[in-house]
């Protein structure tokens, strides 16, 4: 069979889709028609989340209907806490704890056995997800840093709420604002990874809990969602180092390492997410006093795009902007996973729609008409 090959599957095309649009050539990244720079800081994750499972932004009935509903949802059912207080004694990695956390999620829900074929099958769920995942980060985290884990509020948005039970402290407004903004960048991004990874798994009619548990392992890898820590300890070995933050990149260049943050399969310019969020950066970094690591960011940055002709995406500025709000390092990835679990399942609702199984095929190309030599004779 004559097949034509595509590494990493460029240039295919899925399928049909109205959640985001991504423009590479421009750089221009879309929600349900929206730009996400009108979205971003104007509109709340909670109101961009019922946009794009819904196709129009909400009511005021409409969203306080949809966010109760979440609130709802925000505490951890049994066997979670005592799961996440076993993976704290086992010193897991948070995405792991997340990822396993998640599939024990299933035991809490009576219907979790059932094949998932429509939207209505997936709707309980889909609720329950998106409000439960900040609660189990926060709490493993609580529990590793011997914490009490803290009851999550039903009177805060989905970030604030995150921040609080994270600190046991009602955030400050900028700082919640700021996290909201960033929820909102991540929120969806075409046919990535994850979310591929999440539709294939749906295709087979697997449950909803079974189909984004794939969708996080694939988030936890350094090519994807991972790169947003591996940024910020870049910058702290260019903090420790005797060099200017140029020279520390053109050494690690040298040395044939990968600069995380930097380079987009999709993007031939800068990420339309980083703009905004390095705007969001500086704000912050200003209003905190602690601007060295910006500083350091928008360096490095001008320093590749001279020299290399790349530009940062997504996980460049939010990793020193998360920094600067005392997120610990290895909780990015988790927070990427707060904000696209809700896109995740807008891609399912999407993939219930028109269902296919998606099976592509594989380019044979070992040998042929060999016959099997006896065990004795091998």
């Amino acid at each position: 069979m004559t097949t034509e090959y595509n590494p990493g599957l460029d240039g295919i095309v899925l399928g049909p889709t109205e959640l985001s649009g991504v423009d590479g050539a421009v750089g221009q990244l879309t929600y349900r028609g929206y730009p996400i720079e009108e979205l971003a800081g104007t509109v709340s994750y909670e109101e961009t989340v019922y946009l794009l499972w819904n196709g129009e932004l909400p009511t005021a009935a409409e969203l306080d209907a949809f966010t109760d509903r979440l609130a709802a949802n925000r505490a951890l059912p049994e066997p979670l806490p005592t799961l996440l207080a076993s993976l704290v004694d086992q010193d897991d990695d948070p995405m792991d704890a997340l990822r396993t956390a998640i599939s024990a999620l299933t035991a809490s829900d009576p219907a979790s056995d059932e094949a998932t074929e429509s939207r209505e099958d997936a709707e309980g769920a889909a609720i329950r997800l998106v409000a439960v995942v900040p609660t189990i980060i926060a709490t493993f985290v609580r529990l590793r840093d011997g914490n009490e884990p803290i009851e999550p509020r039903a009177d805060l948005g989905h970030a604030a709420n995150f921040l609080y039970m994270l600190t046991g402290e009602e955030p400050d407004p900028v700082v919640a604002d700021t996290l909201d903004t960033a929820l909102v960048l991540h929120l969806d991004h075409g046919i990535n990874a994850s979310t591929f990874s999440g539709k294939v798994n749906a295709s087979t009619l697997a449950t909803v809990y079974g189909s984004v548990t794939g969708s996080l392992a694939a988030l936890s890898g350094p090519l994807h969602g991972g790169a947003n820590a591996d940024v910020m300890r870049m910058l702290q070995k260019v903090d420790a180092s005797d060099k200017s933050p140029t020279e520390w990149i053109d050494d690690a260049i040298d040395r044939g390492d990968r600069i995380p943050g930097f380079g987009h399969r999709v993007y031939q310019v800068k990420d339309p997410r980083a703009v905004v969020l390095q705007e969001r950066s500086k704000a912050l970094a200003e209003a905190a006093g602690e601007t060295k690591w910006y500083a350091y960011s928008t360096e490095i940055e001008q320093h590749l795009a001279e020299t290399k002709g790349i530009q940062p995406n997504v996980d460049f500025y939010s990793s020193s902007m998360y920094y600067v709000m005392d997120i610990p390092i290895d909780i990015y990835t988790p927070i990427f996973a707060i904000s696209r679990m809700a896109g995740w399942l807008a891609h399912l609702f999407e993939q219930y729609e028109n269902n296919r199984l998606i099976r592509p095929l594989g380019d044979y190309v070992g040998d042929h008409d060999k016959t099997v030599t006896p065990l004795d004779e091998r």
